[in-house]
């Protein structure tokens, strides 16, 4: 079994939470709520940096954030701001409700204009802080989805199989219907013609229209299929059209 999340009263006397929310309290003050004027102003501080971990003060937090959004809208700063306030468990309650708003209010531009990391980021915040079973499920089916795929990424970069080349007796093996065991149960996953993944987008597509972050999920599925990802490998193979999945 797995670490258990520490309890509401064993983060209280955690001095790194502490150290962080100083001067949350006036930085929460300075988070502009006009949202709209926000969408037309662009951050135009340098270039990109993004930020790895996040340092002890809130404040130098902020700064370094505003980095990762520079020559993007003012408003995907914001967001992205109110999450932190929200993970520091700064009056969360307060800030969980502005962060619900703003997705509800700009869903289309937020899904449009936020990076993958920053879509996670919103649905592991309503995984963590939503009385909405819907809306955790689903954001729970993100980050599920996301990390799978990160994590084998990760996998495939430290292992230096970037350049692996298909082994075709195999692949006969499979053309033959030949069933090949994985684990428990799970057989391997026939590239060029198999519909599993066509049929799992027909029900991310349904789970789109449940709510918000159904939307999120349908989002980031479609960005695994553009970039360098073991679902754009498995799509440039498959063959079938009846079964594509994008």
């Amino acid at each position: 079994m797995g670490r258990k999340d520490k309890s509401k009263f064993e983060k209280w006397f955690s001095l790194n939470r502490h150290q962080r929310r100083l001067g949350a309290k006036n930085l929460s003050n300075q988070i502009d709520t006009d949202f709209r004027s926000q969408k037309n102003k662009l951050i135009t501080d340098g270039k990109i940096i993004y930020t790895h971990g996040s340092p002890k003060s809130i404040e130098k937090h902020f700064n370094t954030l505003k980095n990762e959004f520079s020559g993007q809208s003012e408003f995907c700063y914001t967001h992205a701001k109110i999450i932190v306030l929200i993970r520091q468990d700064f009056e969360s309650s307060k800030h969980f409700a502005i962060f619900k708003n703003l997705r509800y209010k700009e869903t289309r531009f937020l899904l449009k204009n936020l990076n993958t990391r920053w879509l996670i980021s919103a649905t592991d915040t309503f995984a963590d802080y939503s009385n909405d079973n819907a809306l955790r499920g689903l954001s729970i089916a993100c980050s599920c989805l996301l990390n799978t795929v990160k994590i084998q990424e990760s996998e495939r970069f430290i292992t230096n199989t970037q350049n692996y080349k298909d082994d075709k007796e195999k692949i006969i093996r499979l053309d033959n219907e030949e069933r090949i065991a994985l684990f428990y149960g799970i057989s391997v996953f026939k590239i060029g013609t198999n519909d599993t993944l066509r049929n799992m987008r027909w029900r991310i597509d349904k789970a789109a229209k449940i709510n918000i972050v159904g939307q999120i999920l349908l989002e980031v599925f479609l960005r695994l299929q553009k970039f360098d990802t073991i679902y754009k490998r498995l799509k440039n193979k498959h063959t079938r059209g009846k079964t594509g999945w994008w």
